[in-house]
């Protein structure tokens, strides 16, 4: 958990100094109290005493419990600031460190764990140091300056208060070791419920289809039956720790009273008012021994969630990203989207088996290459490897002559524009949605808007869009829930042909679209981005035919490799995808 609080900035560290100042100012003020109490028993014991003392010592009492209370104002914002701010540097640096992981990584951890950390993970902690860091500063210097009080007193008090103090302790350890391992599986549980969660709500319209909302109910209930279960348990632990420190603070102070009334009895009446002025300081301080203790209930309650979550927000912060950035951030102009595999072969991380064997091949700038094969035979994770998505496990993949991971990511990210299999919009318009992306800040405000045109034209995507009441502005819902799979896609293209890019990446992108705007779309693509590369993964043979290069893959190697007709003619695979799809006079 330590590693965690190493990530405080100055400012944090200042506002961390200030409270616990504070904190020892509420905890002396506070302590000073009883020493008035004593005097102000003495005073009213003692023949010759006035009025004006005892009033006095009453007014200066009173001084230091409006100065304690002041103090632990002030504790309390310094230490809701510090929470706050702290929590926010930590959800921006979760959020940096997602912003550069890899595929490998989003995988390994899962979207629905990621979520929480940075969401419920630092919410705890932001818990914690809002409220428990006071107690952990409080408690030593309460005892403490509360032990040297109480330095003074009978040896038998001192004997009952070790034995109650030894008690109270014995119950936390106890709690602790039960409670802990259950904290612990806290947030596991909390992930597993949240990535049910997750999967209801993106796939509601295929469990209302299916009408299968009964079973995703039962697999929800049985991930919240174990993490309710798991937390009444520790919760039920932690129930033990109150009743126990409120009958032991009672046993303490019935205990002392009748220690100090057998002592009395046997003294004479200057010892006896001694005795009872110490005995009145005495409870009080280890009544203050105990609730010092007593708060532990509520750190022992949040320490090991809290440590929990600190670990788990460590892993992500301290997570080796297994695709680095490189240095090189030059074009070769001569070469520009030139696209190179050498003997690639990639296995995804944990598998045993490669799903890309040995493949080579070259796409020359202005080159349109297809691949097509059967589900599973590797086209999207080949087409992954361009943007460093993943990198391959052996072998390079070149870009104008350079090994794709010699380049600045973001440099190779900007000269690609990637079109995914399943389109994704983002909350916005549909202007933002195509005018999106680093290398898209060249134009002016009335440049963009034209270059936007163009480019949902070129998409075909024109016709719908400014038939909307707002055209380019039209409101665009999280994910693009509010228009049709086809249009989502359209805006997706548009998105890609307005940033210009060296090298395109179509991953099975036409397989939303019919068959008149697929080949409209194309015909405008061709025209319109000449000289540039193209990478299509498609399931039709209608969208590659005219590719320059098509490559047949089956089991992640390549079978087949060159033009259409000449496929037609030297491999097997390919004719059978050809006559499932398309008839003889339609081939020809």
């Amino acid at each position: 958990m330590l590693k965690v609080f190493k990530r405080l900035n100055a400012h944090e560290w200042a506002l961390i100094s200030i409270s616990i100042a504070l904190v020892v100012a509420q905890v002396i003020t506070d302590l000073r109290i009883p020493g008035y109490m004593s005097t102000i028993t003495r005073l009213i014991e003692t023949e010759g005493s006035t009025m004006n003392e005892i009033l006095r010592t009453g007014g200066m009492m009173l001084l230091m419990a409006v100065l304690s209370m002041l103090v632990m104002f002030c504790s309390g914002f310094v230490s809701s600031r510090l929470s706050a701010y702290f929590s926010r540097d930590l959800r921006n640096q979760i959020f940096h460190k997602v912003q550069t992981f890899s595929l490998e990584e989003i995988d390994r951890f899962s979207t629905a764990s990621l979520i929480t950390r940075s969401t419920n993970d630092v919410a705890q902690l932001q818990n914690f140091i809002a409220g428990g860091f006071t107690m952990i500063v409080n408690m030593p210097i309460t005892v403490g300056i509360a032990l040297s009080k109480m330095a003074g007193g009978h040896w038998q008090w001192t004997v009952l208060t070790t034995a109650c103090v030894i008690i109270v302790l014995s119950v936390v350890i106890f709690v602790i070791l039960y409670a802990h391992p259950r904290f612990r599986r806290m947030q596991v549980l909390t992930d597993n419920l949240n990535a049910v969660t997750r999967e209801n709500m993106t796939g509601i319209r295929v469990i209302r289809a299916y009408n299968a909302a009964g079973y995703q109910m039962d697999k929800f209930t049985e991930r919240n039956d174990t993490l309710t279960k798991n937390q009444t348990q520790a919760q039920r632990a932690m129930t033990v720790m109150r009743p126990t420190m409120r009958f032991t603070q009672n046993i303490l102070t019935i205990g002392i009273y009748c220690i100090g009334a057998a002592i009395i009895s046997r003294s004479s009446s200057t010892e006896a008012l001694t005795t009872f002025s110490t005995m009145v300081v005495f409870s009080n301080y280890a009544a203050r021994i105990l609730f010092s203790i007593q708060s532990l209930n509520m750190i022992f309650n949040q320490i090991p969630r809290v440590t929990v979550c600190a670990n788990r927000i460590n892993e992500v912060l301290e997570t080796d990203v297994k695709v680095k950035s490189g240095t090189d951030t030059e074009n070769d102009a001569s070469k520009e989207g030139t696209i190179e595999f050498r003997n690639v072969s990639f296995r995804y991380p944990d598998s045993e088996e490669d799903v890309i064997h040995d493949i080579s091949f070259t796409a020359n700038k202005g080159e349109t290459v297809a691949f097509i094969g059967a589900t599973g035979s590797g086209k999207t994770s080949l087409v992954n490897l361009v943007p460093r998505f993943y990198d391959a496990t052996g072998g390079q993949v070149l870009i104008d002559g350079k090994d794709v991971r010699e380049y600045d990511l973001k440099t190779l990210h900007n000269k690609i524009g990637y079109t995914p299999q399943r389109a994704v919009l983002f909350t916005g318009t549909v202007y933002s949605n195509v005018n999106y992306g680093e290398n898209n800040n060249t134009y002016n405000e009335a440049e963009a808007f034209e270059a936007v045109k163009d480019a949902v034209r070129i998409a075909q995507a024109k016709d719908f869009v400014e038939e909307k009441e707002d055209g380019y502005f039209t409101f665009i819902s999280r994910g693009g829930t509010n228009v049709s799979g086809g249009q989502k896609q359209r805006i997706s293209i548009a998105r890609s042909v307005f940033r210009k890019p060296e090298i395109y990446i179509f991953d099975d992108t036409f397989g939303a679209l019919d068959y008149k705007t697929d080949r409209t779309l194309r015909a405008a693509l061709k025209e319109e981005t000449a000289g540039v590369t193209t990478l299509i993964v498609a399931q039709r043979i209608g969208t590659i035919r005219d590719a320059d290069k098509i490559l047949v893959l089956d089991d992640g190697e390549i079978v087949g490799m060159g033009t259409h007709d000449e496929l037609m003619k030297t491999c097997m695979i390919y004719r059978e995808i050809a006559y499932t799809q398309m008839s003889e006079e339609e081939l020809a």
